[in-house]
C-alpha cells in the first residue's frame, strides 16, 4: 500500500520541529517499533550503515544530558529520545563484515563480490580519520531524515537537536572508545497542546528559489 501524494505532503506540513511535548503522552511500543524499523532502513553509502542509533526513554538519564543540550526542555519531556552517533573508523575488517552480512541475506558467492569489495577497500584507503568520521557524520543525518519524515506520516512528533555537547553526551551514554561517536539528537513523542509553534505556518522559500530543472 501506497500513501498518496497529497497524504504525504499532508504529513509533511503538519510536522514541525516541536518545542514543547507533552511529557505524560508516551508512544506505544508497536508504534516505537515501526520508527525503529525506520532507522534500520535508512539508506547509506556502500549500504555499510556506519552508525549506532541510541534510544533514551530514562528519565534521570534524559535529566542528566538536559544539563548538556543548552537547556532545551524537548530533552527531558519528550517521550524517545534519540541519540545518533556515526562511526569514528571504517576498517579492513568492517567492511569485510558487511560483505559478509551480503553473503549470507542474499545467498551469493562471497567471490561475485570482489569488485564491489575493492572499491570499498579503495575508497577508504583514501581517506584519514577526520575524512571518514565527516563521511559517518553524513550518513547520520540521512538516518535523521529519516527518522522525522517516518513520524511524520505516522503521527508522530519530533524535533532534531543539534544544540547538544556531544562529548558530554558520550560520556553520559558510555560512548567514550566504542568507536562511535555522538553526532545530533533527536527528540520524539506527541506535541503540547501549549505548544504556539504547532500553529504557525511553514516559512519557506519560493520554490523558483530552491529548484531548478534541467
Amino acid at each position: 500500500m501506497t500513501l498518496s501524494p497529497e497524504d504525504l505532503i499532508k504529513s509533511l506540513q503538519w510536522r514541525y520541529a516541536t518545542k514543547e511535548f507533552d511529557a505524560e503522552k508516551k508512544i506505544p511500543e508497536n508504534i516505537w517499533a515501526t520508527l525503529e524499523q525506520s532507522l534500520l532502513l535508512t539508506p547509506s553509502s556502500f549500504g555499510l550503515q556506519p552508525w549506532k542509533f541510541i534510544t533514551i526513554t530514562d528519565q534521570g538519564v534524559k535529566n542528566t544530558l538536559l544539563e548538556h543540550s543548552w537547556g532545551q526542555p524537548q530533552v527531558t519531556h519528550c517521550s524517545h529520545m534519540v541519540v545518533l552517533c556515526a562511526k569514528e573508523e571504517m576498517t579492513h575488517d568492517d567492511i569485510e563484515a558487511w560483505l559478509d552480512r551480503l553473503v549470507e541475506v542474499r545467498g551469493i558467492s562471497r567471490d561475485h563480490l570482489n569488485d564491489y569489495a575493492s572499491m570499498m577497500h579503495g575508497f577508504f584507503s583514501n581517506m584519514d580519520a577526520a575524512k571518514t568520521l565527516s563521511w559517518a557524520k553524513n550518513q547520520v543525518y540521512i538516518a535523521l531524515g529519516q527518522l522525522m519524515a517516518s513520524a511524520a506520516v505516522i503521527g508522530i512528533d519530533a524535533c532534531p537537536l543539534e544544540g547538544i555537547a556531544p562529548p558530554e553526551y558520550d560520556r553520559i551514554l558510555g560512548l567514550e572508545n566504542t568507536g562511535y561517536a555522538t553526532t545530533v539528537g533527536c527528540a520524539v513523542g506527541y506535541r503540547s497542546h501549549e505548544d504556539k509553534y504547532a500553529s504557525l505556518p511553514k516559512v519557506r522559500y519560493t520554490p523558483d528559489q530552491v529548484l531548478r530543472n534541467l
